[in-house]
C-alpha cells in the first residue's frame, strides 16, 4: 500500500510517499512560503517551482500533476498530521465529514496549526477523490497522561471547558517509544527528549506517555529556539498590569522573541555552539540554562516513574549536538547515567548507543521519523487486523 503523508503548516507543506508496511520511501518534497505572493517554492526530487502559491490547494494541484507522471506510484491512502485533537481524538481516525467538523471546532485551541491541517485535508479530497484519508493527531499520544498529571489546579469549570494539558510532538515521541521497545524490551521507564527549534520532554512508561513538558499549548516546558518554556505567570500579570502590554504583545514575546533568541540573539544551536567554544558569555549562559532545564525534567520524570531505564535524544539538536548530549548527561550519575565520550561524538557508528559499558541507564540517539509514524498509523487504521 502506497501512503502519501502530508504535513501542512501555516505557510508550508511537507510530503512523503511511503510503501507500507515496508516503510520504503518512494519520493518526498516540500512547499514553502504558501500565501506569499510570487514568493512560493515547491521542491520536487528532480525539479523545483517558484512562483505564486496562494493556497495549499494550489500546492496539492501541482503535487497531483507530479505524481500522475509516475504511474508506478499509485496513491492508495493519505495520512495527515493534525496538531490538535483536543479531548475528542485519542487515536488516529479515518476522515469523514464529522471528523472534519471536529477538527474545525478545535481551531481555537490551535489557531496556527489546525486550519492549515484542515486545508490540506480538503485540498486532498479535491485532487485525490475517493482515496481514503486518515488523521493522525500530535496530541493523541499524550491522552494516556493520567488526570492527576494533566489537570491544572484551577476551578473545575475551566477544566470542563477544556483547559488542561494536551501535550505536543506526540507523533515523534510515539515513534521513539516504539523504537526503544524494539531495541530493548527491558527499557520500560524512558525519558524522550525531542530537542529541535521546538523542544519537549516526555516520560514514557511501558510505551505510554505519562507526563509531558508542554501543556495547554506548545509554549511551556523546555527552553526552545524562540519560545520561553516555563515562566512564572506573575511575569505575565506584571506585564499586563504595570506595563499595559496586550495579549498579542505578550504572545509575540514569549513565542517569537524568547528562548535562545531572547538570551543571545540567535535561535540556531550551531551558532551558539560556535560562540560557546569561544567562551562568549551569552552563549555560555544560554547553554547552561538550556541544559539545566532539561535536567530538571529528567530528574522529575525519573521520580514519577520510580527510576529510569533509558534516555533518548532526538530531533535536530538531540540528534546532532554532541555538546548538548554531553552537558545534559553530566552529573546525573545518581540516576545511573554514564555517557561514553567517544561514542557520543559519532553515535551513528554505534547504532545510536552512546552510554558507557558501566551505565545502568541506556542512552540512545534515535533520529525521529514523524512521516513514517504517520504512515504506520494510517496503515493500521485501514488494515486493523494486520500484525
Amino acid at each position: 500500500m502506497n501512503i502519501l503523508v502530508l504535513n501542512a503548516g501555516s505557510s508550508s507543506l511537507k510530503w512523503q510517499l511511503l510503501q507500507m508496511p515496508e516503510g520504503k520511501l518512494l519520493t518526498k518534497g516540500l512547499a514553502e512560503r504558501i500565501g506569499e505572493r510570487d514568493k512560493g517554492r515547491i521542491i520536487f526530487p528532480d525539479r523545483s517551482f517558484e512562483g505564486d502559491l496562494p493556497s495549499h490547494t494550489r500546492v496539492l494541484e501541482k503535487l497531483k500533476s507530479y505524481l500522475d507522471e509516475h504511474a508506478a506510484w499509485p496513491i492508495h491512502a493519505i495520512g495527515h498530521r493534525v496538531v490538535h485533537g483536543g479531548n475528542e481524538f485519542v487515536e488516529p481516525v479515518r476522515i469523514n465529514e464529522k471528523v472534519k467538523q471536529k477538527i474545525r471546532s478545535l481551531f481555537n485551541l490551535a489557531p496556527l496549526h489546525n486550519p492549515p491541517n484542515l486545508a490540506g485535508i480538503e485540498a486532498s479530497e479535491q485532487y485525490f477523490p475517493g482515496i481514503p484519508q486518515v488523521a493522525v493527531f500530535d496530541t493523541a499520544f499524550h491522552q494516556t497522561i493520567p488526570e492527576f498529571e494533566h489537570r491544572y489546579a484551577i476551578p473545575e469549570k475551566f477544566y470542563r471547558d477544556g483547559i488542561r494539558q494536551y501535550g505536543f510532538h506526540g507523533i515523534s515521541h510515539s515513534y521513539i517509544a516504539k523504537q526503544v521497545m524494539k531495541k530493548s524490551r527491558a527499557a520500560v521507564k524512558v525519558v524522550s527528549l525531542h530537542l529541535g527549534n521546538g523542544a519537549s520532554a516526555t516520560a514514557i512508561l511501558n510505551g505510554k506517555s505519562v507526563a509531558h513538558s508542554m501543556g495547554f499549548g506548545p509554549l511551556s516546558g523546555l527552553i526552545m529556539g524562540t519560545r520561553s518554556g516555563d515562566i512564572d505567570p506573575s511575569v505575565l500579570l506584571y506585564w499586563m498590569q504595570q506595563l499595559a502590554m496586550t495579549a498579542y504583545e505578550i504572545s509575540r514575546i514569549l513565542n517569537k522573541e524568547s528562548g535562545l533568541r531572547g538570551l543571545t540573539g540567535y535561535n540556531d544551536m550551531r551558532e551558539l555552539e560556535r560562540l560557546y567554544e569561544k567562551r562568549e558569555a551569552r552563549a555560555l549562559l544560554a547553554i547552561r540554562m538550556y541544559v539545566n532545564r532539561i535536567k530538571k525534567y529528567i530528574g522529575g520524570y525519573a521520580a514519577l516513574m520510580n527510576g529510569l531505564d533509558a534516555l533518548v535524544f532526538t530531533a535536530g539538536i538531540g540528534e546532532h549536538s554532541s555538546l548538548i548530549r554531553k552537558k545534559t548527561c553530566e552529573d546525573l550519575d545518581y540516576l545511573g547515567l554514564s555517557l561514553d565520550a567517544e561514542k557520543n561524538l559519532n553515535p551513528q557508528l554505534h547504532d545510536g548507543l552512546v552510554h558507557a559499558e558501566d551505565s545502568r541507564v541506556k542512552i540512545y540517539v534515535i533520529p525521529t521519523n514523524e512521516e513514517l509514524e504517520i504512515a504506520a498509523q494510517t496503515y493500521q487504521v485501514l488494515n486493523p487486523h494486520s500484525s
